[in-house]
């Protein structure tokens, strides 16, 4: 049976991580390549889902994730791992996509985790469904907590600073909820979407608050076009302009980069 906290439990847990020292530093693992990090973060989810079968995942999309998630399937395929009773509760989710569409964070999760590794579509859950024009945030939160909470959460790292959807200006307590996408993050999209007209506006993000509830958290930041955020998130940048600064005082916050992530002036 899947391990649960009571009420109580979840209750300390997040006095503790609110009443943390929020100048406490991240702490951060620079490897020398990409390949090198995505290795050590899914050894580490090996890890974990062997103590705890049914592990409840923080998941993440993006072109960080790829690597990572192609590592893992690498693992179920040999046999080192079956992910059949995890659940996963997936960051945030587009508003405004066609149900089908493969820009969806749905489908990406589909095509480089879901399907390789055989987990059910019983055991995922996103804050949104693909083509629906709303979300029932109360029930993804509720969701969470009925799962125990999350165990371990992962995280890429935004060029301004965001973690999920949570644009510079979200505030530390902010829970799951619809939000508009900075300028900044619609063109890092455009790409992907064939263009900035059909990045949508608007997406459902896990919240601040939320993501700071997990008991582990870890972000990954590669390539060179990281070096500057990863700078400023080292160097203490205030949450307030920089999303990823509200992860300080965490305690259990961890940082991965390979070294051209790691080449700004406070990379470490």
């Amino acid at each position: 049976m899947a391990e649960r906290r009571t009420e109580q439990e979840q209750r300390t847990l997040s006095d503790e991580r609110a009443a943390g020292d929020a100048a406490a530093p991240v702490e951060v693992r620079v490897l020398a390549t990409a390949e090198e990090v995505c290795e050590a973060v899914a050894d580490e989810l090996v890890e974990l889902v062997h103590r705890r079968p049914e592990a409840v995942l923080g998941l993440a999309t993006g072109s960080t994730m790829i690597g990572l998630y192609a590592a893992l399937s690498a693992r179920v395929r040999d046999g080192a791992v079956s992910l059949e009773r995890v659940r996963t509760f997936n960051l945030d989710e587009y508003l405004g996509l066609p149900e089908a569409s493969p820009r969806s964070f749905r489908a990406f999760m589909d095509e480089h985790l879901f399907g390789p590794c055989g987990i059910d579509a019983a055991r995922v859950a996103f804050p949104v469904a693909p083509g629906a024009e709303g979300a029932d945030v109360r029930a993804f939160e509720d969701a969470i907590h009925a799962a125990g909470g999350i165990d371990l959460q992962l995280l890429g790292l935004g060029a301004n600073g965001h973690i999920a959807f949570n644009e510079p200006g979200s505030l530390r307590d902010s829970r799951t909820r619809a939000v508009e996408l900075a300028p900044r993050t619609r063109a890092d999209a455009a790409a992907a979407f064939g263009g900035l007209d059909s990045v949508p506006t608007r997406a459902v993000t896990m919240g601040v608050g939320t993501i700071l509830e997990a008991r582990t958290i870890r972000v990954l930041a590669l390539g060179a076009h990281k070096a500057d955020v990863v700078s400023r998130m080292l160097a203490g940048a205030p949450g307030s302009e920089l999303p990823a600064g509200f992860l300080a005082g965490h305690p259990d916050v961890r940082l991965l980069v390979d070294a051209a992530a790691a080449s700004g002036p406070d990379g470490r």
